[in-house]
């Protein structure tokens, strides 16, 4: 009887061990399709003409990630995105990489995406595990996003401040102004691809 008890609870925790890998195994899956998926929208970079700062889709991957993925492993997917690209992976703007691109005037940007997912993971999911997204309240995912947007302006404003020798006044003129449309048209792509049922989080 005590060996039986004994191969239970080592058959009991053996399930969990299975659980939990299976559980990481999908997590760090998961993370590594989001910063794919950032790397595929940075390809639609182009040069507005009132900003030497390239406009790209890639803040709409961070957005995603915080969403469906959480405070951790949407950070976890964002940092996997930045090593991806500092390493050689041509995942930046317009197919660039290296570590040159993040101590660049526009690196500042790249610099936040970690913790601007976290950040919009947390604002959304709290800390305690993901809610489906459908679940998750229009004023939850709203402030999420926008402490999201504040974080990488905020960084990109700093870096291209510091990498390109010019005033704040000035990085902000260049680096946030131009860009605040395209953002809350990214925020409202991201709050529509979070509200669609087929698309609900594990």
């Amino acid at each position: 009887m005590v060996v039986d008890e004994i191969g239970a609870g080592v058959s009991t925790n053996a399930e969990r061990v299975a659980l939990v890998g299976d559980e990481t195994v999908g997590n760090v899956a998961r993370a590594a399709l989001f910063a794919a998926l950032t790397g595929a929208l940075a390809y639609v970079s182009f040069q507005l003409p009132v900003s030497p700062v390239p406009y790209t889709l890639q803040v709409l991957g961070v957005f995603l990630a915080g969403i469906f993925l959480g405070p951790t492993w949407g950070f976890a997917a964002m940092a996997l995105y930045v090593v991806a690209g500092a390493v050689g992976a041509p995942i930046f703007a317009y197919g660039s990489s290296g570590v040159g691109v993040l101590v660049s005037p526009f690196g500042g940007y790249l610099w936040s995406y970690p913790l601007a997912a976290g950040a919009l993971g947390y604002v959304a999911h709290g800390r305690d595990g993901l809610v489906p997204t459908t679940d998750v309240a229009l004023s939850r995912l709203a402030v999420g996003l926008t402490v999201a947007t504040a974080v990488v302006y905020a960084f990109g404003t700093v870096g291209y401040a510091f990498f390109g020798n010019v005033g704040l006044g000035a990085a902000l003129l260049a680096a946030v102004v131009p860009f605040v449309p395209g953002e809350v048209l990214k925020a409202v792509v991201a709050v529509l691809v979070a509200r669609n049922d087929r698309l609900r989080a594990a």
